[in-house]
């Protein structure tokens, strides 16, 4: 059973969550429980609302990834924040645990990314085509052939953390899917990938001023990770 999300900040206008990894940020044909679900019936549990409910998401975190997602209670608020996030207005940190170790401390990957949407990978192309993807990291420790990392996206494309660290020999430990030969389970003992959304900054869609909120680490953020698997 997938742990439920926990409340970092809510008021009238947005409510901040941090998603478990495992859950779906938006609904899909297999109904299984998301954030959206769970929003709903949250707010109707809360107000005692019978009917429906508006639930505006605004940004998505993928299935395996844990951490902070904010959500707009009102049109007016969605429609604020989605072009914040369009603009690039809204400041994200995650944490990451990647197999290997960068050349330097910190910088910057600059890459253009296209999406096989058939096998649903992410890779990088050549200069001009697909989408351009900008992130800086910043070591934050190694030990037993993984390193930690911080990394500042400045753009948000689909898997974009996920496909240029693997892009770069270092996949994020537990992402089968990019290249890792480490498994990690999740609270449900399902599979997760070591990739922590911890920060997120807005400006407060109605009164304007900063709102920074930091999600902590779930239990099983694998801080110390399995042995490769051949």
């Amino acid at each position: 059973m997938i742990h439920r999300p926990d409340v970092l900040y809510e008021d009238n206008h947005c409510l901040v969550l941090n998603k478990p990894a495992g859950m779906l940020s938006q609904g899909d044909r297999t109904g299984e429980p998301s954030l959206v679900s769970w929003t709903e019936d949250y707010w109707r549990r809360k107000y005692r609302k019978p009917g429906n409910v508006y639930v505006g998401l605004v940004h998505r975190l993928d299935r395996p990834t844990s951490g902070v997602v904010l959500i707009a209670r009102t049109s007016k608020a969605a429609g604020r924040l989605t072009e914040q996030f369009r603009s690039g207005a809204v400041s994200k940190l995650y944490w990451a645990i990647v197999e290997g170790r960068p050349d330097r401390d910190a910088g910057e990957w600059i890459d253009h990314l296209e999406k096989d949407r058939l096998a649903n990978v992410v890779r990088a192309t050549a200069e001009g085509e697909g989408k351009l993807a900008r992130v800086a990291f910043e070591v934050l420790g190694s030990s037993g052939g993984t390193t930690k990392l911080a990394l500042r996206p400045a753009t948000g494309r689909s898997h974009q953390l996920r496909a240029q660290s693997a892009s770069r020999g270092m996949p994020i430990v537990g992402d089968r899917k990019y290249g890792s030969k480490r498994i990690v389970r999740a609270l449900d003992g399902e599979p997760r990938i070591a990739l922590h959304a911890r920060e997120l900054a807005f400006r407060h869609p109605t009164k304007g001023e900063e709102v920074r909120i930091e999600a902590p680490a779930p239990a099983d953020w694998p801080e110390t990770t399995s042995e490769p698997r051949g």
